[in-house]
């Protein structure tokens, strides 16, 4: 996967993804985000690169009933997940299989625009951050957008693995999604697009994992690399768990493992 190739899953990773991703790696993060932007009761949101929902989950239930969530995701079998998962209570959420690329969604029709981990995958990025400038409202649209500023721990010892059981390529298609815009191009990528008022912050948080022996096999199973991993050997699958074991023994605990993560959180307004 190179670095503009987009994030594609099978029906059945995009299950997974739900399960393992989107409830351990990207959850924790999902009502930070959404605490950034300061969405409140009855306001407009869009969700871009919605993946399974997490965050429009978390945007709906601040928005109530009287507000709107919209999902977006180029993925159908992300879609398709999103809209098997239930809603906040009294809340509904719109989810749409669409390119964050081509919104086709009228001008000014947001107050808040999200998208976690989600910029780093656009092929044009400047395009990207345009779409959800026009469709903000101003003045007093807002946006928040998180990347990724290192490939951190536990992706590092995944993608060491897998170089040295897999080979490199599968490894640097793991990681992709640590290959983010660092702060200087976040900014410029706002202000180009019209975003007033831009602040990039890092985020800090610890995150907790399942032990790896079994959790980095059905992480991998989420992943583009899927296809890949299912087919090598069971004894490759124990020696991937065990090499990332071993490489994270100092963030072990009784029940799996901690470690510290940091994002970086793109805030912007319009004037």
């Amino acid at each position: 996967m190179n670095k503009h190739e987009q994030w594609h899953l099978s029906p059945e990773a995009a299950e997974r993804y739900e399960q393992v991703v989107a409830r351990y790696i990207l959850g924790p993060w999902a009502p930070l985000l959404v605490d950034a932007a300061g969405v409140s009761a009855r306001e407009r949101v869009l969700d871009v690169a919605c993946g399974t929902g997490v965050v429009a989950r978390v945007a709906a239930e601040r928005v109530g009933p009287n507000g709107l969530v919209v999902g977006i995701d180029l993925n159908p079998g992300m879609i398709e997940v999103a809209r098997r998962l239930s809603a906040p209570t009294g809340c509904s959420i719109e989810w749409i299989e669409r390119s964050a690329l081509d919104l086709r969604l009228p001008d000014g029709t947001f107050d808040v625009v999200l998208c976690q981990q989600g910029l780093q995958f656009f092929p044009d990025k400047p395009r990207g951050m345009r779409e959800m400038r026009r469709v903000l409202s101003s003045p007093h649209g807002r946006a928040a957008l998180s990347v990724w500023n290192s490939t951190g721990c536990y992706n590092s010892a995944v993608g060491e693995a897998l170089a040295k059981y897999i080979g490199d390529e599968i490894a640097v298609r793991f990681c992709a999604s640590r290959q983010a815009p660092a702060k200087g191009e976040l900014e410029r990528l706002a202000k180009d697009a019209g975003f007033s008022r831009i602040a990039v912050q890092v985020r800090k948080l610890d995150v907790h994992l399942p032990p790896p022996d079994s959790f980095v096999l059905e992480h991998l199973a989420a992943t583009p690399v899927a296809s890949v991993i299912a087919a090598a050997d069971p004894e490759i699958h124990k020696r991937i768990g065990a090499e990332v074991h071993n490489q994270l023994q100092s963030y072990m605990d009784r029940h799996g493992m901690t470690f510290p993560e940091e994002t970086y959180f793109l805030l912007a307004g319009c004037d």
